[in-house]
């Protein structure tokens, strides 16, 4: 599972046209990090760069890829919008420009940069982007983890 380095807007189209513009698609799971900890000693280490990432899971009813992951690195804004419970989850198409050296993925094809809270939707921008193909992670199974005990919560 090779990653790929999104460079371009001619990466950007051929890769949209390779995974069909997210048409009939999910996000899975997404897992977020960043480079902040606290030591044993309690000690707090930090980077003075954008060092959050996040990764992103989408499955999608078509064959070839089936399943990619996206890598998101040098992340700027990072904006969930839950579906409400009378709306379902699938992503009818998405946009993903690059734009003043900034990656912008919006679960929206009219979804627009300078107005980006005017549809209520999900969107994150970062520095880098890289996918890869995970077909073989088609399913319910989790990838990013699993909590345990799940009965307990």
């Amino acid at each position: 599972m090779n990653w790929n380095k999104v460079n371009s807007s001619t990466d950007i189209e051929n890769f949209m046209y390779l995974f069909g513009g997210f048409h009939d698609s999910c996000l899975k799971e997404l897992y977020m990090s960043t480079e902040t900890f606290v030591d044993e000693d309690l000690s707090v280490s930090m980077s003075v760069n954008l060092d959050t990432c996040v990764r992103i899971l989408f499955q999608r009813q078509y064959r070839d890829p089936s399943a990619i992951e996206l890598l998101f690195k040098g992340v700027t804004h990072f904006h969930i919008q839950p579906r409400s419970e009378d709306q379902d989850s699938i992503i009818y198409g998405a946009k993903l420009v690059l734009e003043e050296g900034q990656f912008y993925w919006a679960e929206d094809e009219e979804w627009q940069i300078n107005h980006p809270f005017l549809h209520p939707v999900s969107w994150i921008s970062a520095k880098e982007l890289k996918w890869r193909d995970v077909s073989q992670w088609m399913g319910k199974e989790q990838r990013y983890g699993v909590i345990s005990n799940e009965e307990n919560l």
